[in-house]
């Protein structure tokens, strides 16, 4: 590989670097490539955006110019290590995925090796003798890892503070905790709040303008529930609507259920949708992210019985799990299910259609997960995430363009740590089904289709399962610009209210939309209540504030009196600020 920097594209792939990889060498080497490097260089770019392909060139520099003659790699699972080989590989990289401590040194035919942090932390003392005993670039995959608990990061500390190159990536740099990660700079702001500070940033909303990844079309599904206590009480609740946290969890854990028939709907709208990706993308392929190791396998039987094959299952503690993840990924199978561990990292680009069948909902791991789809591979190419209508999931993916940084001086978070739960997802255990007594029992599930969010806006009305306005959405082609997603969203949202209005009032006028219903009142009230959350997820301020704002630039009395009109110029006035602010 040799040191010119390749001509700028936009999007493309490992033998011609995209404009942001070129970018950020720049911004290492200097505009003219003359610069040494900093010793220490925090790289932030969006999960599918080619983090590796940016390190390896980086890499394959330093090694050319004799700033380093040897690498290590470090990263949060086993898999990720024999991917980071095999990537190597490619462009000349000799790295052993297979390096254990009780070696001590790497064989001469390596220039490095992969290994976990997990790895690093047991012995210190040993990768510093490594990192010493001659020039090393470390980089450091999914840097946070690095601060998963105060030893973790001492460890770190401790094995490559002698290096003479650290290289730092990560696609979701924040934690919900307040330890801080190893070799990054925090800067402290007009708040008083230290924040990390990255050298280089490219994130999901440029990724996206770029072609570089898939615009992501979130689906999302509410329903019926009822379960019963075990002191006997039978309880029900309406998934998406208004609940207490309490509430939002059991109803949440009953659609889940594979004894309700919430998620076999789920699952049968999802194989839709896939089916018609694959109409122009022939090998799209499907995730579903469950909770536990007998949720998944249940589903994988319902999959079996939706498309008549059988799917993947993926599970934490299974030695062959990296075997499995290479072999699905080089096929044209449907389905695979895995229990939380293909969330960070894992490369499979055909991954297309995800099911978000997981009560875990911190925004690390839902940024992850989402990663797991939004690789492009050709212009136009789009994915499709179900989820279940719960506020925390609705507001994440609301939120898939905010660039985030990882903040000190801040109460620790009550409600889990997110790397915990990524570490007890890929810890091997000896009884991976033994789980906690369920608090309730499931007694009935229902999915109703509820809306589909893009882009910031929320599309679509409340419709039933395998009725022909949920059709309308799974129907979406595969091959969409991102502006094109948005036009044809509205497109079935007017139509779907069209429908509406013409099946209640019995007008045949209705469906030229020359008189105004309380459904489009209705109906437009609901995207612009949606775009407000959106707007108030991007810039934090109250949606009262939001609301007032709009009618000041638009003009119109307060929403509940406001005219259809006068809610259209409000909706493309948050789109034009939403634009604007991109």
């Amino acid at each position: 590989m040799p040191p010119a920097f390749p001509e700028r594209a936009a999007w493309g792939t490992a033998s011609s670097l995209r404009a942001w990889q070129q970018q950020a060498l720049e911004a290492y080497f200097g505009p003219k490539g003359e610069q040494p490097g900093p010793r220490d260089f925090l790289t932030v770019a969006t999960p599918g955006a080619g983090k590796t392909t940016f390190a390896l060139r980086l890499a394959r520099e330093l090694l050319e110019r004799r700033v380093i003659v040897g690498i290590t790699v470090v990263c949060p699972t086993e898999h990720l290590k024999r991917q980071w080989a095999e990537s190597a590989a490619r462009v000349g990289i000799k790295l052993d995925p297979e390096f254990q401590n009780a070696q001590g040194r790497v064989g001469k035919d390596f220039h490095g090796v992969a290994v976990t942090y997990a790895t690093v932390a047991a012995r210190p003392a040993l990768h510093r003798n490594r990192t010493e005993a001659r020039k090393t670039l470390i980089v450091f995959d999914e840097v946070h890892h690095a601060g998963d608990g105060l030893s973790w990061g001492d460890a770190v500390r401790e094995a490559f503070e002698p290096a003479t190159r650290r290289l730092s990536l990560s696609g979701t740099p924040f934690r919900t905790d307040i330890n801080p990660i190893p070799f990054v700079d925090y800067e402290e702001g007009p708040d008083g709040i230290r924040r990390s500070r990255a050298d280089y940033t490219y994130g999901y909303g440029p990724a996206l303008a770029d072609g570089v990844v898939r615009p992501v079309i979130f689906l999302a599904y509410s329903g019926e529930m009822r379960w019963r206590t075990r002191a006997g009480d039978e309880l029900a609740a309406t998934l998406g609507e208004p609940l207490t946290q309490d509430q939002t969890a059991q109803a949440w854990r009953a659609a889940l259920d594979p004894k309700g028939n919430w998620i076999k709907q789920v699952l049968a709208a999802a194989d839709k949708r896939l089916t018609e990706l694959r109409r122009a993308i022939p090998d799209a392929g499907g995730l579903v992210i469950a909770t536990d190791h007998e949720s998944a396998r249940a589903y994988a039987k319902m999959l079996r019985e939706v498309c008549g094959q059988g799917a993947t299952i993926v599970l934490s503690d299974d030695p062959t799990a990296s075997k499995k993840i290479k072999t699905f990924s080089e096929t044209e199978d449907r389905w695979m299910v895995a229990v939380r561990m293909v969330s960070e990292g894992v490369d499979i680009p055909r991954l297309a259609v995800g099911v978000y069948a997981t009560s875990t909902s911190t925004p690390l791991f839902f940024a992850q997960a989402i990663g797991r789809f939004v690789r492009a591979r050709k212009r136009g190419e789009t994915a499709s995430v179900f989820l279940p209508s719960v506020p925390t999931l609705m507001g994440h993916a609301n939120e898939m363009e905010a660039e985030r940084d990882h903040v000190l001086d801040r109460p620790v978070r009550e409600d889990g740590l997110d790397d915990d739960l990524l570490a007890e997802a890929n810890r091997r255990q000896d009884n991976p089904d033994v789980g906690e007594e369920l608090p309730f029992e499931t007694v009935e599930a229902s999915a109703t289709f509820d809306r589909v969010l893009y882009d910031g806006g929320e599309f679509g009305m409340q419709a039933q399962v395998g009725s022909a306005e949920e059709e309308e959405f799974l129907g979406i082609p595969g091959l969409l610009e991102p502006d094109q997603v948005t036009e044809l969203l509205r497109k079935r949202q007017a139509q779907q209210i069209a429908s509406e209005r013409k099946r209640k009032t019995g007008d045949p006028r209705a469906d030229r939309g020359d008189r105004t219903a309380a459904e489009d009142i209705a109906a437009l009230r609901k995207e612009l209540n949606g775009l407000v959350g959106a707007w108030n997820h991007r810039t934090g301020k109250p949606h009262g504030v939001i609301h007032t704002e709009l009618r000041q630039s638009c003009g119109g009395p307060p929403i509940a009196q406001a005219s259809a009109d006068d809610v259209r110029k409000r909706i493309e006035k948050i789109r034009e600020w939403a634009a604007r602010r991109r």
